[in-house]
């Protein structure tokens, strides 16, 4: 085939400069931080019970603090609640809903206590990019504070597991 002068496909894709490719790999980087804007929708709501961070900081442990008004977590196989056997309920650390029956409690092996089903009307959730990637949020219905996160990966009936910060909850006997 003779030589028209005008380019091939292949003559016509130049090799990457170094300022594409940090370009793309650059935006590769930034795709998890601005996926992760606007997550925060259980702090961004109102709820029916809600007070200052000042507040919250002088009813709250320095723990539970951390975990319930700044979405920490504790350190696994750390909460006295972990092996807590007794019969009763599962409250919010911060405002003393009720969030779980002892019923629900397994042992998921996984160094925090876990649970397959909250109370009716306990929690709500919302959607967390925090390590990169969705997971399902878990927080009080009442006051917004951060409990865990709930993942598909449970025991039956419902194949969730509520995953639980410890020091987000007090457990009261029945």
């Amino acid at each position: 085939m003779p030589n028209t002068g005008s380019k091939t496909d292949i003559e016509t894709f130049a090799a990457p400069t170094r300022r594409t490719l940090l370009t793309w790999l650059g935006a590769g980087a930034a795709l998890p931080v601005l996926a992760a804007c606007g997550s925060g929708d259980a702090q961004a709501r109102s709820f029916p019970v809600s007070y200052s961070e000042t507040e919250w900081r002088k009813r709250l442990t320095p723990a539970q603090f951390a975990i319930l008004r700044k979405h920490g977590t504790e350190r696994p196989y750390t909460s006295a609640l972990l092996t807590e056997k007794r019969a009763g309920a599962y409250l919010c650390a911060a405002d003393g809903n009720p969030l779980f029956s002892s019923r629900t409690k397994y042992d998921s092996k996984t160094g925090w206590p876990s649970f397959w089903k909250p109370l009716k009307g306990a929690i709500g959730t919302s959607t967390d990019y925090k390590i990169g990637y969705p997971r399902t949020e878990v927080h009080c219905a009442r006051c917004g504070g951060h409990l865990g996160h709930v993942f598909n990966d449970g025991p039956k009936p419902t194949g969730k597991r509520y995953c639980m910060n410890g020091d987000a909850m007090t457990f009261r006997p029945t």
